[in-house]
């Protein structure tokens, strides 16, 4: 593009390959960042290929449109307009399974990029048979153990568990009681009774009753 024709070349063949209407707005819109053209200068362009009969112009109110001169087309018969009408349905259909099938094969391609490989499929293998040796050797010593304890036994530690926790309950309730009845004179918190005569709550060293 020359600098003496200030983009008149540009826009002409812009208008005569899309053959259809524009204001000067949407020309300088759609070449702007392609060809640098200012406002001013696509404006004065149009108007002076306008005038020069090379584009047509149209006034709509305080509007003008510019459109390719439709003399340099050949005329469009029905036969021709049918046979473009088939052309563009076909091309459209064809874009469709295009679309579609690009669709289909980017979701394969996730599919394979979050999948294992076949060596990561291998080291986890082998890490599976190694994790199983060691649960069938567990239970085999599991098995061959002659300590195994009785249900007689183990219903007579749960007896003696549940003899401590009831013990451990009633501690707690009379140290409590005692705790309050000092805090009753106490003119501190109970917090600094207990940093200050050293003593630990369960709920300090988290632990609590175990179920019954």
């Amino acid at each position: 593009m020359s600098k003496k024709d200030n983009g008149a070349s540009v826009i002409l063949a812009y208008l005569n390959e899309k053959n259809r209407p524009y204001s000067a707005q949407d020309v300088f819109c759609n070449l702007q960042k392609q060809h640098g053209l200012g406002k001013t200068a696509v404006v004065k362009a149009m108007e002076l290929l306008a005038q020069e009969g090379k584009i047509k112009e149209k006034i709509y109110g305080k509007q003008k449109i510019y459109f390719a001169d439709q003399s340099q087309f050949r005329d469009v018969n029905d036969a021709d307009l049918k046979a473009m009408d088939k052309q563009i349905s076909e091309l459209s259909a064809e874009v469709q399974t295009l679309t579609q099938s690009c669709k289909q094969l980017d979701t394969e391609l996730k599919e394979l990029n979050s999948s294992l490989t076949t060596e990561e499929m291998r080291a986890e293998i082998q890490e599976l048979k190694a994790e199983c040796s060691g649960y069938r050797a567990r239970l085999e010593k599991i098995k061959s153990a002659t300590n195994h304890v009785t249900p007689e036994e183990k219903e007579k530690v749960y007896k003696e568990r549940d003899v401590y926790v009831k013990e451990w309950k009633k501690r707690k309730r009379l140290a409590s009681d005692m705790m309050n009845a000092i805090l009753e004179g106490y003119p501190k918190s109970k917090k600094e009774f207990l940093e200050e005569v050293g003593v630990e709550t369960d709920e300090d060293c988290k632990v609590v009753f175990p179920n019954t």
